[in-house]
């Protein structure tokens, strides 16, 4: 384990929660971002009963000027952040048919606008030190327009395209690019979801293959491998054969 500090964004509930836990245990200090202070200081108490350190960092990754501050702040503070997982998410169906754009708003200022903002806030730094590592994590959803799933499914696509550009930029760095794509997994945002998920995973289960990958320093990882091999079929089909198929679905 060569991570001294980390931060993981989205911490308050979920895959954030679980990973923050998980490198906490691995002696990491965490520094665990998220709106809900409460949830945080939970988190907080439930490390320390298991000898880890997790400290609370209350943040809303849609306020982009906030989250470049307080990153930065803690980035000095605590001598350099080595791993930061940009992992905080929105996503919410919005038919294109009647569109909201409070939702597409709102997903763009968490998974556009705040991942970006988690992501490049030290990254000068990081480059300077000539180490550190930096997760995004995006979805299978990145790789299709789903549909109801408009503002969600370019979100990820952004995260994609904006990790592989930092990949082949920060080569011979030092520094670590990841990007992580998970499939359906248990939790508070796909609870809302009304059909059913496909190779669902547990979160402690998904927690353990991604903070595996981060380890292993994978430039992308795709989980379940089974969701991952239909998304790569789904991914190549043609526009029509993907719009027949979908309609098919519905």
């Amino acid at each position: 384990m060569s991570y001294r500090t980390a931060l993981v964004t989205g911490a308050s509930s979920g895959l954030g929660r679980g990973l923050a836990l998980w490198f906490a245990r691995k002696g990491v200090k965490v520094y665990a971002a998220a709106r809900r202070k409460e949830n945080l200081v939970a988190l907080a108490d439930e490390a320390r009963a298991a000898g880890a350190h997790i400290e609370p960092v209350e943040l809303d990754v849609a306020d982009a000027d906030a989250t470049l501050a307080r990153i930065r702040e803690l980035d000095a503070a605590c001598g350099g952040l080595d791993l930061i997982i940009a992992n905080a998410g929105f996503g919410q169906e919005t038919s294109g048919k009647r569109i909201q754009w409070e939702t597409i708003q709102r997903t763009i200022d968490v998974n556009v606008t705040g991942a970006a903002a988690t992501l490049s806030a030290v990254l000068p730094q990081m480059v300077e030190r000539k180490r550190g590592h930096i997760v995004g994590v995006a979805s299978l959803a990145a790789f299709r327009g789903l549909p109801r799933n408009a503002p969600y499914s370019a979100s990820k696509a952004f995260l994609h395209i904006f990790m592989e550009s930092l990949r082949v930029d920060l080569q011979g760095t030092g520094v670590r690019v990841t990007c992580l794509y998970p499939g359906f997994v248990k939790s508070e945002m796909t609870a809302q979801n009304k059909f059913k998920m496909p190779f669902l995973l547990e979160t402690e289960e998904a927690v353990e293959l991604m903070a595996k990958a981060i380890l292993r320093g994978e430039a992308q990882y795709t989980f379940p491998w089974q969701m991952a091999g239909v998304m790569g079929l789904v991914k190549r089909l043609p526009n029509a054969l993907f719009d027949a198929a979908v309609r098919k679905a519905r």
